[in-house]
């Protein structure tokens, strides 16, 4: 006969093994894990997980988007209990349509809105663009050549585009010299130094560009590398960009050209759309469809701030 020890003992391993039975399976996937946003988005997902005791299966598609089509087809057969997309819901709709029809929530992770997509965690795109652009209308007076680096092909980062657009629309004697989508394959700074090297060759003359206005931080870095392998320097180009990782951090910091970025809370990102997921797997229903994590400015006053 069992003494009472032994069967409290085998009731804690039962209840033990039936929690480990228990934890959910949840595929996080996205064609953009060489960016550096969306590495410390991944980073801040898996670690709210870890708590919540979950397995997380990350899968990038290395810039192909609609390879994000089958790998959502590969989980959904799997039987993940849900689905984290870094990714524009709009390209995938027929890989959503197939989690929906299996019953399992997909949570966007800075990825855009979208009727099958329960509900996007992110950063406000608008107020980080409206913010930059005003930034850089102030510091060139509302004057001068600007140049753009924007990526319409996402949701999150279009949207930047669209408000910058606007604000420089709206200072008649700002013109906007360029509006360049860069080759994100390799991470986006190569490109953009490329494509910046070829407009400073255009616009020669020291003043032809007053700006440099990026939609997120690597082709801010790339198109200082240009402005600084050009010699160029000196004329008092101001650069910004959006995410204030760390290299934009350190280039801040150092009081050149590149002047401003927002600090987007990648961690809290991340934990909050584990949160959310959490939140659908308890069987609530979100009346938020956007939920936003607070940023902030980064200028070189704190660029240096933990």
């Amino acid at each position: 006969m069992q003494t009472i020890t032994q069967m409290v003992a085998g009731a804690a391993l039962a209840a033990g093994l039936a929690g480990a039975a228990a934890a959910e399976t949840v595929a996080v996937i996205t064609p953009y894990l060489a960016q550096p946003g969306t590495q410390f988005y991944v980073d801040g997902f898996e670690a709210r997980a870890a708590e919540l005791g979950w397995d997380v299966n990350v899968i990038d598609t290395a810039g192909d988007v609609g390879a994000v089509i089958s790998r959502i087809e590969d989980v959904t057969t799997q039987g993940v209990d849900a689905i984290v997309l870094n990714a524009d819901p709009a390209q995938v709709g027929a890989g959503l349509q197939t989690a929906a029809d299996a019953g399992i929530p997909v949570v966007g992770m800075d990825a855009g809105s979208h009727p099958l997509v329960a509900a996007n965690v992110t950063s406000n795109g608008y107020a980080m663009a409206a913010e930059t652009a005003v930034y850089v209308a102030n510091r060139i007076g509302g004057e001068g050549g600007v140049v753009m680096f924007v990526f319409d092909p996402f949701p999150p980062v279009q949207v930047r585009g669209v408000i910058a657009d606007a604000v420089f629309a709206n200072h008649p004697d700002i013109e906007v010299i360029d509006r360049i989508t860069p080759d994100v394959s390799d991470g986006g700074i190569a490109d953009s130094r490329a494509q910046m090297e070829a407009v400073l060759a255009a616009n020669p003359d020291p003043g032809a560009i007053a700006a440099v206005w990026a939609a997120w931080d690597q082709p801010a870095l790339g198109a200082l590398q240009a402005i600084e392998a050009a010699g160029r320097g000196d004329e008092g180009i101001v650069i910004t960009g959006i995410d204030a990782n760390p290299q934009a951090r350190d280039a801040i910091a150092q009081g050149g050209s590149f002047e401003a970025s927002v600090a987007q809370d990648f961690a809290g990102i991340g934990a909050a759309a584990a949160d959310t997921v959490a939140r659908l797997l308890a069987g609530e229903e979100l009346r938020q469809k956007v939920i936003y994590v607070p940023t902030e400015l980064v200028t070189a006053a704190n660029a240096g701030a933990e």
